[in-house]
């Protein structure tokens, strides 16, 4: 599991594609596979965007995912061993008619993006909120014990 992907170009995608199908086939695409098959389509991973801004001035770290249509049942955010991780399961389903023509479309697939945390940071320092389909996460860049002490000479 690879923690943040800095690349989001349509090439990696088709490069991630590859390496999705292969393990999948390998691991006959078992339940807790992220590849999710629509019909005969390519298998495509529902994966989140996620953009991660430090501000060395007020010592934060903003991460940001692109979570459309999710509430905040439908996510989870644990910390385990100085890695976040911020998971959940789409389950979207959308009819229209128009005209005569009706369209059904369903987007289902489970999710998982994970970015390191710096050693010392408790959980209670990372705060999480969702509005308009945008999950901001916040927590320190350094914790208080880490931070560099100026020491006067004397």
């Amino acid at each position: 599991m690879s923690l943040v992907s800095f690349f989001n170009a349509p090439l990696y995608d088709d490069f991630e594609r590859l390496f999705d199908e292969a393990f999948s086939r390998r691991t006959n695409g078992g339940e807790n596979s992220q590849v999710s098959r629509q019909g005969n389509a390519v298998p495509r991973v529902f994966r989140p965007t996620i953009d991660v801004h430090e501000d060395k001035e007020k010592n934060v770290i903003t991460a940001t995912f692109e979570l459309p249509g999710l509430k905040k049942e439908d996510i989870n955010i644990d910390v385990h061993n100085n890695i976040l991780t911020v998971s959940g399961e789409t389950k979207i389903t959308e009819e229209r008619n128009d005209n005569g023509y009706v369209v059904k479309e369903r987007r289902y697939g489970k999710f998982s993006r994970s970015l390191p945390v710096p050693q010392g940071v408790k959980s209670e320092e990372i705060k999480a909120s969702i509005e308009d389909g945008v999950l901001t996460v916040t927590y320190p860049r350094t914790s208080p014990e880490q931070a560099p002490k100026k020491i006067t000479v004397q």
